[in-house]
């Protein structure tokens, strides 16, 4: 499989919920079915599904991207019986470069008794999920990381007031000697609040992964 030049990004689009076209092209009935795939695993228990709930189709042909948007690491796909690269390959070229990143499509087709030839069939598949992922429901993916932090009691107050800027979440508190205090954020926003938080203690705080 090639590589797809891509920018890692700590924040993407993934699918918010399921989602389901339809459309006839040359009296063949293409469903196409779209959700999302944190990794191959989830992907492939999806494409099962639409397989059980279409047994009597001609083809479910599918693609998989389980990682960012363009990302090659986790893929897969099929023709399913459609002529070699008519489907799975056009199907996952649309995937990976569209904005949205975890995501399977599967493409049901009902032959409807006109041959599309392999141009027609590139088309149909590669306009077909193009047409699933136009009114996708999505939401943003963003990649956090756990952090514990103890800081002395005098700094409390100012800690709190910056734990917005940063989007963090505090998961829960730990009052001792020292306050402590187990933190979600975005992974992006990590090497700075640890640089803020050192220089607004005096050195006096503590990181650590547990």
């Amino acid at each position: 499989m090639p590589g797809y030049a891509f920018a890692m990004s700590d924040r993407y689009h993934i699918p918010s919920s399921f989602h389901r076209v339809e459309d006839t092209i040359k009296r063949s009935r293409f469903i196409t079915s779209v959700d999302h795939a944190p990794d191959a695993e989830s992907a492939r228990a999806f494409i099962h599904c639409i397989k059980t709930e279409f047994p009597d189709a001609t083809h479910n042909c599918w693609a998989y991207a389980a990682g960012p948007p363009g990302d090659t690491a986790a893929v897969g796909l099929s023709d399913d019986g459609e002529p070699s690269g008519t489907a799975g390959k056009p199907m996952l070229n649309m995937v990976l470069h569209s904005d949205i990143g975890e995501v399977a499509v599967v493409v049901t087709r009902y032959f409807g008794g006109t041959k599309l030839g392999t141009g027609g069939l590139v088309r149909a598949y590669s306009g077909m999920v193009k047409l699933g992922l136009e009114d996708l429901p999505v939401k943003e993916m963003v990649k956090t990381v756990t952090r514990f932090v103890t800081i002395p009691y005098s700094s409390v107050t100012l800690f709190k007031r910056m734990l917005p800027e940063f989007e963090i979440a505090v998961v829960t508190e730990a009052f001792t000697d020292t306050a402590g205090f187990c933190l979600e954020m975005p992974e992006e926003h990590l090497s700075h609040f640890t640089a803020r938080l050192t220089e607004m203690t005096g050195g006096k705080a503590t990181f650590s992964e547990k």
